[in-house]
Formats: structure tokens, sequence, C-alpha cells
């Protein structure tokens, strides 16, 4: 009886330590800065990197940052390491899934997932896939969480040396996800998705006249190796088509922007090779809109103030940078006639959202430095607060070798009232271009 109960005692201590393991890497992986912010030698909470000292920082910047820096083309603000803890149920979601999730054999495929972060564990540079995990953790994280509307948007695109505004265009942007959904009604998934859709993006421009009510819808498959269904309704013929594959990577309406690199990323996990390049401390666009400095030229009737911009041509929001934990993620595309070589990204290993993105063309040289502003809901407009949502609040699409930037001014609303399901639609595509 002795021995029974020592096997007993044995298993469940066994049980209890691995239990404890799992739950802290949960926590590591959402709370990275609960035992101190990261530091760099001289960075300091309240002072400007620029072009007189970018050198001693070079190392906590990302390549592409450091040359605009050193180069004089702006400057940064350096702030306090805070914390952005995502929605509690996405979290404890992901302590369910713990362990039963698992990459398929090939490319695009995944096991045992329902929601969550699917694989919070640290990666490790002997991990082959590592890269692929990462980037599951991208497609199924909480930006914009289960549904949201950017409401409405403003696109201004930019001359790198005059400064000149060519063009401003205003959109609403809408997301929303079928299914592993964690926060708002119903949860887990929708019961009537007769295609078995993931998510769906749908965009309507609103300005100037001679594009108004060009339309996008993006239905994304929850087979990440079924190809997207992509619809274009182009306001002066009046009819939606179909696009092609091929199209999600041409420049969006005349911006420095393809479909392609909506949100950091906009495509399949099965349309990249995946690789994991390192864990660094870098500076990122983190900040608390609400204690901006904002613009004054597009106040909305509620008193909303949009992030501003400047530096040369415009093109940096001015915003505060914060020293995060950065996984380094690499990405390159299956399709030989794709536009690109590759795609660097800085993940933020708290949130899993992609605020910088470098971009190289098929020479192998730097192309675009995609930054994608993250403001923390709880400072933010008052419906964003407690939805542990990282608001996209700004960005800048900066193709270096034309000399021109494409920026984009966001009111971030994380509000289920403005995404029915009908707006996704290609009846509704057809009904609002009447």
């Amino acid at each position: 009886m002795f021995k029974k109960t020592a096997t007993t005692l044995a298993l469940a201590a066994a049980i209890g330590s691995s239990q404890s393991a799992m739950a802290d890497v949960v926590d590591n992986s959402f709370y990275p800065y609960k035992d101190g912010a990261p530091s760099f030698p001289g960075l300091e909470v309240g002072m400007t990197i620029n072009a007189s000292n970018a050198d001693q920082f070079k190392d906590a910047l990302d390549p592409a940052t450091y040359e605009q820096l050193k180069n004089g083309w702006w400057e940064m603000q350096v702030a306090e390491t805070t914390s952005f803890d995502l929605y509690p149920a996405y979290v404890e979601a992901t302590r369910s899934g713990m362990g039963k999730v698992s990459l398929g054999d090939e490319l695009g495929q995944i096991n045992g997932f329902v929601a969550g972060r699917p694989f919070p564990e640290e990666p490790s540079a002997d991990d082959p896939r590592a890269g692929e995990k990462l980037a599951w953790n991208y497609k199924y994280g909480y930006n914009w969480g289960d549904s949201a509307a950017i409401y409405p948007f403003y696109w201004k695109y930019r001359d790198l040396e005059s400064g000149k505004v060519e063009r401003t265009l205003k959109y609403n942007f809408h997301f929303l996800n079928y299914k592993h959904r964690v926060q708002h009604d119903p949860v887990p998934e929708f019961a009537d998705n007769p295609s078995d859709l993931f998510r769906a993006i749908y965009v309507q421009v609103l300005e100037p006249f001679d594009v108004k009510n060009t339309q996008l819808l993006i239905h994304r498959s929850s087979d990440d190796q079924t190809a997207d269904n992509t619809w274009l309704y182009l306001g002066f013929q009046r009819r939606v088509r179909r696009l092609s594959s091929g199209q999600i990577t041409d420049a969006f309406l005349g911006a420095d922007i393809m479909i392609e690199d909506f949100e950091g990323y906009n495509g399949r996990i099965s349309d990249m090779n995946w690789t994991y390049k390192g864990t660094k401390n870098i500076m990122l666009p983190f900040f608390n809109h609400n204690d901006l400095e904002l613009a004054t030229d597009l106040v909305e009737s509620d008193g909303y103030q949009f992030v501003d911009f400047g530096g040369k041509g415009g093109c940096f929001p001015k915003i505060t940078w914060q020293l995060r934990k950065v996984y380094v993620l690499e990405s390159d595309p299956i399709d030989e006639n794709h536009p690109i070589s590759k795609r660097v990204h800085y993940v933020d290993a708290q949130t899993f959202t992609l605020p910088r993105t470098l971009i190289y063309d098929r020479k192998g040289d730097l192309w675009k430095s995609w930054l994608i502003g993250q403001a923390h809901p709880d400072h933010h407009l008052e419906k964003n607060k407690g939805t542990g949502v990282s608001i996209d609040d700004a960005f800048s699409m900066l193709d270096i070798q034309a000399g021109h930037c494409t920026t984009g001014q966001f009111k971030g609303q994380v509000d289920p009232e403005l995404n029915q399901v009908k707006l996704f639609t290609v009846q509704n595509m057809r009904a609002k271009g009447r």
C-alpha cells in the first residue's frame, strides 16, 4: 500500500510540475515585462535619438530606422516600455489549448487549434519550423480582436523630397473573424458559415469622387491552403470583379502599398517560407494616443484627433517609441514571380503585431520601410478601453527607391455594431455601388 501511495504522490507531483511549467510558458508569452522592462546601454526614457547619437543605439534599431535617423530624416522620442495586455479570454484560450496544437506535415497545415495563441512557447533556433509557428501566432493573433473597424481611415500620398501631399483618400475598413472568437458573441464561431471562413476584410472608399465607392472584399478560408477569394468593385465600372492571386501584389489604388501588405502581412502562411532569425530588444512604435500632440487638420465631429506626421516629406508619424522584445521573422515567397525577394518582420513578442517590416526587391535590395504604430487601447477612444486590442493607429509605407511614401491615419474602433455580417458579402458591394 505504501508503494502505491508513493507512486500516486509522485505522479501527482509530476502532473503539478508539468501544469506549473505550462502556466509559466503562457505567462512569459503574454507578460514579458512582468519582471521589469528591457534596457539598453545609455538609453533613457524621455531622450531623443537623432543623427547625433544614432550610432550609439544602432543595435537597438532595425536597419532602415537606423539609416533614416542617421540621415536626419526624423527624430525618435523614447518612451517607457509598457505592457499591452491582451484580452483575458484570449490568454485563457491559449492556456486551454496549450500542448494540443501542432503543425501538419505540410506548410499551411495546423492541427488541434481552437482559439488563442497557437504556439506560446519561446521559439528555438534548433527548431526548423520555429518561423512557421511564429507566423501562425501572427495569423491567429488578437490584432483588431474578433471584430473592429477603422472608421474612418485617411491615406495620403506624399513626395519624400518636397513633402507635397499629392492625393488624399478617405476609407472605411472593416474586419470580422468568423472563427476562433473569444470576446464578442457568437463565441467561439458563427454557426452559419457555409464557406468555412476564418476571416473577412471589407474596404470602402468614401473620397475623392473619382474613386468613391471603390470596394474591396477578402474572404480567407479556415483552410490556409485554400486560396483567398478577393473581389473588387470599381465605381466607374459599376461592377464586381474577382481578383486573381497575382493582383494582390499590385499597388492598391496607386499607393505604395499592395493588398498583401495590409496589417503587416495579409496573405496565407502557405504563400511564404518562414524563418526565425532570433530574438532581440529593439525600438518599436508603441504609444498612448491620448498623450500625443495630435493633428488638427482632420478633427472628427466627436472631437477625435488623428496622429500627426512630420519629418522628411511628412512621412513619419509624430509618436513615441518603446524598447520591446522582438522576434525577427523572415518570409520569402513560394511564387518565383512574386515582386519581392523577402520581408523581414519585427514581431512584437507580447502582441504578435507587425509594427515594423522591411521589404526587399527581387535583387535583394531594401525597397520599402513599413511602419504601423500601435496605440494602447486604454489610452484611446472610450469604447476601446478594456478590449485588449493593440490599436493600429498610424502607418507609413516608405518606398525608399522611389522617394515616395503613403501615410495612414486611423480612427480604430473595436465595435461589433460597425461590422454586421452582411457587410462582408458580394451582394453588399453591389448594393453600395448603386
